[in-house]
């Protein structure tokens, strides 16, 4: 009897392609969004690509983020330090990003959608938590997170 390989959450959204198509999609509407667009403001054309890269790799793609040996978990953190993001902004992050998903027919399923979902959550308000801050709490060497299709294995613990 073959036992089924289960996809990553990345091969099931369909690798690097879909991940770059959908938060360009996002970021193109962004500034039409009276609540994103004062952030982004000054984000680089390229900007999508960078996030599509990261949100990959935690997804269980390759390591096209962190594998130019200059950005890691510890430097996507620092992008967000001294921002001084709010509960309303992540909301609205989070439903545009989500309404852009279903916008491109991403896999809607209710497994893939519960663990991509949760990822945004858990990294937006991690987002938000550090954008409070100046001091990076991530190590330089600190591994990037990953994300299956597993649950949380336990509360938060700063």
């Amino acid at each position: 009897m073959k036992t089924k390989q289960i996809p990553t959450l990345y091969e099931w959204v369909g690798g690097i392609q879909r991940l770059e198509t959908l938060f360009m999609k996002f970021y193109e509407r962004v500034p039409a969004d009276p609540v994103l667009a004062p952030i982004f403001a000054e984000m680089p054309a390229e900007h999508f690509r960078t996030v599509a890269h990261f949100v990959g790799e935690v997804l269980g793609g390759p390591p096209l983020y962190s594998g130019d040996g200059n950005h890691g978990h510890a430097t996507m953190v620092a992008k967000h330090l001294g921002k001084h993001l709010n509960n309303e902004q992540r909301k609205q992050w989070m439903a545009l990003l989500l309404d852009t998903a279903d916008q491109l027919a991403l896999p809607d399923d209710p497994e893939f959608r519960s663990a991509l979902v949760g990822y945004l959550e858990w990294g937006s308000r991690l987002a938000v938590l550090n954008s409070a801050s100046e001091e990076n709490p991530i190590d330089t060497s600190a591994p990037m997170p990953k994300w299956g299709w597993g649950e949380p294995k336990g509360p938060y613990q700063p």
